[in-house]
């Protein structure tokens, strides 16, 4: 680092300079003699300034220098103390040249990039595809509740005129082996005199077997069966009547008894739910 100094005098004219060389991490320090020049400008008639102290020096090999009165100015030539950082690690083998062009190794860089963050999004994507599905299966029904969301019926076991009751799902379950004659009048009911119209064929997948949900659809009482006006079931709670295809005849209640969803496997053997 190069400092100067200049000093003038109203009374007396003369010119000091100093000259230091500073060590830094790049450059060695050196050893510079410090010399003081104390030189008799010539008389003039005119006022001395510092143009006109210049001029008298430079033809004698001096440094031209700017000075102010009883002033002390310091001027920094170069930032050669900072240490310049090294990024040699992190540059590829295709860009550590700095006098060499890196365009023509883009296309291969930009390869790698795109594939890493393509990698990367399908990780993400199948890790979130995973999250979600533990999450909604997490509020999927219990094994205990999966276990009674069907039923098995033997129908060898139901004889014909009868109604097999069981519990299904936290509700009674009405299974009915019906007659000929029970299905004869139902067939011929008008269904345009029904409170909640619906043919038998409706509810019946077989003419000779009925499946119902045995909830009183007014107050969700437990009709009895083969009993009533209609030979169906009866709600003896608030007098709702349903006939032997499970739709209301009479009483308060506004809907026929719910068929639920079943299926059968074979002759012998239903499924409900």
């Amino acid at each position: 680092m190069l400092s100067s100094v200049s000093k003038i005098g109203a009374f007396a004219p003369f010119a000091s300079a100093t000259c230091q060389n500073v060590a830094t991490q790049l450059r060695p320090a050196v050893y510079v003699a410090q010399s003081v020049i104390n030189e008799k400008l010539p008389e003039r008639s005119e006022k001395l300034t510092s143009q006109s102290m210049s001029t008298a020096m430079l033809p004698k090999g001096l440094t031209k220098v700017t000075s102010g009165i009883h002033s002390t100015g310091q001027v920094r030539f170069a930032h050669t103390d900072l240490q310049v950082p090294d990024f040699s690690n992190y540059r590829k083998d295709s860009t550590a040249n700095p006098y060499q062009t890196a365009e023509p190794s883009a296309p291969n860089r930009k390869s790698f990039s795109y594939l890493f963050a393509g990698g990367g999004a399908v990780v993400a994507a199948y890790t979130a595809k995973v999250l979600v599905q533990e999450f909604v299966g997490s509020m999927n029904a219990s094994a205990d509740v999966l276990a009674l969301a069907k039923i098995e019926v033997n129908l060898n076991e139901i004889p014909e005129g009868k109604n097999l009751v069981m519990k299904w799902r936290g509700k009674p379950l009405f299974v009915r082996h019906r007659t000929q004659e029970e299905i004869d009048a139902e067939l011929a009911v008008d269904v345009a005199s029904l409170r909640d119209p619906q043919h038998d064929t409706e509810r019946a997948q077989k003419p000779d077997w009925l499946v119902l949900i045995g909830v009183c659809t007014h107050l969700g009482c437990v009709p009895i069966a083969n009993s009533g006006d209609y030979g169906g079931y009866y709600c003896p709670c608030h007098g709702s009547h349903y006939d032997a295809s499970g739709r209301i005849r009479k009483g308060p209640a506004p809907l026929n008894l719910e068929v639920p969803e079943h299926s059968f496997v074979s002759e012998d053997l239903l499924i409900v739910g």
